[in-house]
Parts: structure tokens; sequence; C-alpha cells
């Protein structure tokens, strides 16, 4: 069954493209068609890519990857903040920090920088500060958090990029081919989808669009979450049921230890017993 279906697509508005005009002719085998200068989608082939790379990112949220959605247009902010946060993915709402995955060392110092600060208001020691270093930290603190508190919980480069216009997000979808990371995305008919492992073909401009395209794969990372979660429950079960009959054998053989034990201290009681009497018997 198809994660999405043909007529959720066109009520959306999925099958706009852009002016015929602006169309980037890489794009040709996703289009219907050409009408008043425009051209549309061809959303039989939306529902298949929205689909496989669906599932492809089931599966990598099943093996507990992470996957960094990228939108920093207006339109489609809010919704990847949502989305994204509904099933613990980290995403970039706000200006792509050149370097962000090339250089991502650096990133990962600005993100403990945040973490100091966080860790100088808990212990008092910003209070300590006066009125104009506070007022610097505070706006420092605010600046970080803006640009990377969504990606603060990433302690590693990301195993995914989903990415909402590839063309306005250029350097992200550039740094990711760089090291080979799997790059998934909305491409509209302006765009170059070359470099994209997993087209969606789709207008990257309506916001309904977006949030049907974008509800899709949040729901298919919800389930592969949810499998890894039910795997994770049964495999500690399993090692439970195991450990018990470890937990038998141990505590037999330790009873089995004291028996003999205790034996032995009977036979060495009656030996002593028997050694009394005889000597007893021979002093008589």
């Amino acid at each position: 069954m198809s994660r999405v279906n043909f007529d959720q697509l066109l009520e959306a508005g999925v099958h706009f493209g852009h002016l015929k005009r602006k169309w980037n002719p890489a794009m040709a085998p996703y289009i219907f068609m050409e009408r008043n200068g425009i051209h549309i989608i061809d959303l039989h082939k939306t529902v298949a890519k929205v689909d496989e790379a669906a599932e492809v990112l089931k599966n990598f949220a099943k093996q507990g990857k992470k996957i960094l959605f990228v939108a920093t247009k207006k339109q489609a902010k809010q919704i990847i903040a949502d989305k994204a946060t509904s099933v613990n993915m980290p995403y970039v709402i706000e200006r792509w920090p050149g370097g962000m995955l090339t250089n991502f060392p650096t990133i990962r110092k600005a993100i403990k920088k945040m973490t100091t600060i966080d860790k100088m208001t808990k212990d008092g020691t910003f209070d300590n500060l006066s009125k104009r270093e506070k007022l610097q930290i505070t706006r420092q603190r605010a600046k970080l958090e803006k640009t990377l508190g969504s990606i603060a919980d990433m302690s590693r480069l990301p195993s995914a990029l989903f990415v909402i216009d590839v063309m306005k997000e250029h350097i992200a979808v550039r740094e990711a081919n760089r090291l080979g990371i799997p790059v998934f995305g909305m491409v509209d008919t302006n765009s170059n989808p070359n470099n994209i492992d997993y087209v969606i073909p789709a207008n990257d401009d309506a916001t309904k669009s977006v949030e049907v395209i974008v509800s899709a794969i949040c729901e298919a990372i919800n389930e592969g979450l949810q499998e890894r979660k039910a795997e994770k429950a049964d495999s500690d079960a399993a090692a439970s049921e195991n450990e018990t009959p470890k937990r038998e054998r141990r505590a037999k053989a330790a009873k089995k230890e004291r028996t003999k034990k205790e034996d032995g201290n009977a036979d060495a009681l009656n030996a002593n017993i028997a050694d009394k009497y005889a000597k007893e018997e021979e002093e008589q």
C-alpha cells in the first residue's frame, strides 16, 4: 500500500511545477505535460518515489541512524521543525552553517560552547559576571541556539539528508555528496536532480505540498523507530529467558556444593566421635 495516493497529491498541488522557461532539462523524465506555460509533474512517478524514499528511511530509522532535515525557505520551516521533532530527528531551518558536514568537529565545538554557557548558568558562575559580560554571553547563547539548537543532540554525522528545495540548499547537498551521505530531496522542475540519490519530484514552494510529502516520510521513519523499539524489547525478553536457566543451574550447583560440604563435615564429626570412643575403650 502506498504512503500517499494520487488524489492526496493532486489536492495538495504537488503537481504544479515552474514556468516552462525556468525548467531544468534533467527533470524531463518527471514532467507529465505543459499547461498555460507551466510544467505539470507526473504524480504517478511522485507516488512511486515517495514510497521508495520512505522505505529506505524507515530502514535507516530501524537501524538507529539519524536523518538530518534541511529546509530554510519560509513556507517549509515550521513544517520541518514540527515533523522532525515528532520523530526525534535533527533539522536545520535557519541559515545553513557552511561546513556543517565537512567541518563537523568545529560545529561540535560551537555546540559544546552552548552547553558550557548553560552549565555556567546552573552552577552560579554566570551570576558573578559583570552586567556587560552577562549581556554578551546571553546574546551569544541566543545566536547559537537559533542556528545550532536543533542539532545539539547530533553527536556524529547524519546517515542521510532530507532536503526541501535542492536548488536553494545546494551547499548542504554539495557537502553531503562530498562525504558520500545519501540525499533525499523534493525536487521541483527548475532544479537539477543529478546530485540527489532519492529524487521526489514535487512542488517545493507550496506549504500543503511540502506537508503531505514530509508527513508521509516521517510516518515511515516513526514506523522504523517503533519496530526498533519492539525488536529491542523482544531481545531483552529473550536475554532474560536465557538468563533464567543459567541462574537455576548456578543455584543447583551451589546447593550441591553446600550439601557436599555438609556431608563432609558430618563424616569428619562421626570420625572424631569414633576415635574418642576407641580411646576410651583402650584406657579401660
